[in-house]
């Protein structure tokens, strides 16, 4: 397991989505080259946290009827769309929801090299954070994220190329994002609707507070 302080936290403030979907991959190419250098430099994994603008994203198996009317329709709500490479179906990032990408090798992490594993940290790093508000979010058989009742209140979504990861989770924050899930079947579930922090506590928690909160569970949970 790696020492929580070789952990590198970039905090990116409000982004649109395609500069941090580039160095999202950037920065997993860099850390499986240096995995294969015959001497390590010993680059740190990294946890990029980020507010989105409105933004739809989709994984390759997406069913076309989850998307709505479609891509276009999409975007001229005034989002920008994107195929990309994760697993799980369409999804939307926002204002007003804090996402989080790790970019780590799973072989330096307490789960070892098993995605299951992994993604139940992921939703374990979560839980922990609604429970340090007071909410006792919980899991949903069969499906992945963190549930309160029966709103989803965190999506998860990742993919893995030589054990290091990309994607990861989006934390809804505010009550800001929550209509945009209504132009899509989000994460292809039929009959789910969507919470957030400020919907269950009656105010909005700072975004550096609860990043805070997201990197000290990350840290707790997986290194």
């Amino acid at each position: 397991m790696r020492n929580p302080l070789q952990l590198e936290v970039l905090r990116l403030g409000r982004q649109r989505y395609q500069p941090v979907w580039d160095l999202q991959r950037r920065f997993q190419q860099e850390r499986i080259a240096d995995l294969e250098a015959e001497t390590q430099s010993g680059l740190p994994d990294r946890l990029l946290l980020v507010e989105h603008e409105p933004v739809f994203t989709w994984g390759k198996r997406t069913k076309p009827q989850n998307l709505g009317a479609g891509p276009e329709a999409l975007r001229g709500l005034g989002a920008d769309v994107f195929e990309v490479e994760r697993g799980g179906e369409v999804t939307y990032h926002g204002p007003g929801q804090l996402v989080c990408y790790p970019i780590v090798y799973l072989g330096d992490l307490s789960c070892g090299k098993d995605l299951h594993k992994y993604m139940r940290g992921l939703e374990e790093v979560v839980l922990r954070v609604a429970l340090t508000y007071g909410i006792q979010a919980g899991r949903v058989t069969g499906l992945t994220g963190v549930w309160v009742g029966d709103a989803k209140l965190a999506a998860l979504g990742t993919r893995v190329s030589k054990w290091v990861t990309l994607h990861g989770f989006a934390l809804n924050l505010s009550k800001q994002p929550l209509p945009w899930f209504g132009h899509i079947t989000a994460c292809g579930i039929v009959g789910k609707n969507a919470t957030s922090l400020e919907s269950l506590l009656g105010y909005v928690p700072p975004m550096a507070e609860v990043e805070e909160r997201v990197v000290t569970a990350f840290c707790d949970v997986l290194l």
